[in-house]
């Protein structure tokens, strides 16, 4: 995952100094998707194209900026202008100057790119450029992008930009997100994606003249021969029908292109979501156009600007240390906002306007599937036995990348949800393009509001988590819970058996953020435990039944945050190995709640201290049983067995 940022301004001046602000800001908004190194690429007066890399924090890269300010003439005004920029999370080739993007063409600068997702064939189009003679300075993926639309030129000139990155993109496999810069196309920059997400914002003086964009698809557009070295024929574009003649010109206009969309709010709230194979590009007349290459009957022949609902003040931290420690605190109120409207307290009815026209045929299919990826899978574990309860149908879940590795049967009376935050999950969302391929019914849900998933679902939820910056995710983890619960709710409404339980889970809900909070409160006495493990090579998360998942959700966050390795195991499976892993330098943690299991668990509780094992205990406030065999407690409020894992 890596963050992008470009920004265009039209007939808008702005300093050289201003619009390195503009752009560094950006990064500094996007470092929670990569935070190895981080790059910009502008223009300069003596080197056509500057680029300015830096291993480490978007910081680094500031201070380079302001090392070299005698050289890039900061108050230089420019009346329209390119800038480029990203932040890295490194996947082909380690942290360094070199292999921070933006990666070049050739040492002259001719073409610059930058790039988040994967190429899966980058091997194969290596080759073939280094065979005519291209020679590499990274390890990465990306360079080949750079290095082929440089070689692209070179055989056809009379190209425009957007032609040769639609020549470039349908020599590429694999995930993208890629926006571009060019000395020989000054005040333009394409950009186009492909499993990775990219929206583009709009900034104007005067209020726009519409709330589209039509779509141009590019007629007679097939490969060019990458060995034909004849001047190409540059033929016109075609449009689809609905193409209207007197495009928009926006005279004084700034765009931002961007991998989130909550970075471009301090500058504007008009937005627009590319959709996969999109290259959208902004002309030398400061035109924004939007092209495909091929039409689908079910492709929109415009893209609609949005308007972006969300104040600044979400997403800044506050005085909190961190994004993430401040979507802890948030959870109270998240989980709040996933309920509020869709659970009548009083009266005990659950509606997911989303859902509603499609309940019945959802009651009537031959089995759930939720599919998922990392944290998103973690809440379908949490929510799968309760799922199985209430509406009394078989329930599979699945990793979506494994899903897929199967080729997993899919029949047109399954249901299949998909999960994800950010609605953009590369391997998600080609398992619910697979799964609508062979007609079943896809439900999304997500975060986020116009993603790829949003749209290519029949149905879904939004959890209404608000945006959540911290990249291990916590506030939309315990929301994505609350949606699947609420869908279970929703749909044993009509089992006359089923009541009693509902109404006990629904006023369980109730008081669920204020019980969050009262574990809130714990974060001192959290923080000095955490001082006497923080050094251990590992951990073991230990618990059973609904807690089988809050395990699996506590060892990856300890992984992903501290680098330390964590394990979570479903406590039943003890005796079956991992038991000799436990002796008394071994950090454990334990979950041995008041439910349907707390006999299991205590069973478990005992061999590890049998084992000389000191865990650190997380019950029910005021239960001493289990806690004669802890050396640590945690106490946290009593709450209905399926929501205790919140």
């Amino acid at each position: 995952m890596c963050g992008i940022f470009a920004y265009l301004n039209y007939l808008t001046p702005k300093k050289r100094e201003e619009i390195l602000e503009i752009l560094i800001r950006g990064l500094e908004r996007l470092e929670y998707r990569g935070y190895d190194s981080a790059g910009l690429a502008v223009d300069s007066e003596k080197d056509g194209i500057r680029l300015v890399k830096q291993p480490g924090k978007v910081k680094n890269l500031r201070d380079e900026t302001q090392n070299i300010k005698d050289q890039l003439n900061f108050d230089q005004v420019l009346d329209i202008h390119v800038g480029i920029a990203h932040t890295r999370w490194a996947t082909h080739g380690v942290p360094s100057q070199v292999n921070t993007h933006p990666h070049r063409s050739g040492e002259e600068n001719e073409f610059v790119v930058v790039h988040n997702g994967i190429i899966t064939n980058y091997k194969d189009v290596k080759k073939f450029l280094m065979q005519k003679g291209h020679v590499f300075e990274s390890e990465t993926d990306t360079e080949i992008i750079a290095k082929l639309i440089g070689h692209l030129h070179k055989l056809h000139p009379k190209l425009g930009f957007r032609e040769l990155v639609e020549q470039v993109v349908q020599q590429l496999e694999g995930a993208f997100a890629l926006c571009f810069k060019s000395v020989h196309f000054p005040g333009e920059l394409v950009s186009t994606r492909r499993g990775s997400p990219l929206v583009v914002g709009i900034k104007t003086k005067t209020k726009l003249a519409t709330d589209h964009i039509p779509v141009v698809y590019t007629k007679g557009k097939d490969k060019v021969d990458l060995k034909d070295h004849r001047p190409h024929n540059n033929q016109k574009s075609g449009t689809a029908e609905t193409r209207s003649e007197d495009t928009e010109d926006y005279k004084e206009v700034e765009y931002f292109f961007t991998s989130d969309a909550f970075v471009i709010i301090e500058h504007t709230d008009r937005i627009i979501y590319l959709l996969d194979k999109d290259v959208a590009s902004v002309d030398k007349d400061g035109v924004l156009r939007i092209h495909r290459l091929s039409h689908n009957h079910d492709d929109p022949l415009n893209r609609e600007i949005t308007t972006l609902k969300m104040e600044i003040q979400q997403i800044m931290k506050g005085n909190f240390s961190s994004f993430m420690q401040k979507e802890i605190f948030e959870q109270p109120e998240s989980v709040f906002n996933t309920m509020r409207g869709r659970i009548n307290f009083d009266n005990e009815t659950v509606v997911l306007g989303g859902l509603k026209d499609y309940i019945n045929e959802i009651r009537r299919c031959r089995r759930l599937l939720l599919i998922a990826c990392g944290t998103s899978y973690h809440s379908t574990i949490a929510t799968r036995q309760l799922l199985e309860e209430l509406t009394e149908l078989p329930v599979m879940v699945d990793l979506a990348s494994d899903f897929l590795d199967r080729s997993t049967p899919i029949f047109r009376d399954d249901v299949c949800f998909f999960i994800s935050q950010s609605g953009e999950t590369a391997d998600t969302l080609m398992a619910l393009k697979y799964c609508k391929q062979r007609g079943a019914l896809i439900v999304g849900i997500t975060n986020t509001v116009g993603s790829s998933i949003c749209r290519e679902s029949h149905c879904g939820v939004h959890v209404n988590a608000g945006p959540e910056i911290g990249v291990a995710s916590t506030k939309a983890y315990t929301s994505q819970m609350i949606a699947l619960i609420m869908f279970a709710l929703m749909v044993s409404e009509d089992r006359i058996s089923a009541q009693p339980r509902r109404a006990t889970i629904i006023q369980a809900l109730k008081k669920l953020p204020e019980q969050i909070q009262e574990v809130l409160k714990l974060d001192s006495k959290i923080q000095e435990i955490s001082k006497e493990i923080f050094d251990k090579k590992s951990l073991l998360v230990l618990g059973r039944g609904y807690n089988y998942a809050t395990c699996l959700e506590g060892a990856l966050k300890v992984k992903e945050i501290t680098y330390m390795h964590s394990e979570g195991i479903m406590a039943g499976e003890l005796k079956h190995g991992p038991l000799a892993l436990v002796d008394k330098g071994m950090p454990i943690i334990m979950i041995c709640i008041r439910d349907g299991v707390f006999t299991k668990c205590m069973n478990a509780l005992q061999q590890v201290t049998a084992r000389e094992g000191r865990p650190i205990l997380i019950c029910n406030k005021g239960d001493v049983e289990p806690q004669k065999f802890a050396s640590m407690v945690f106490e946290v409020p009593k709450t209905v067995d399926c929501l205790s894992g919140f």
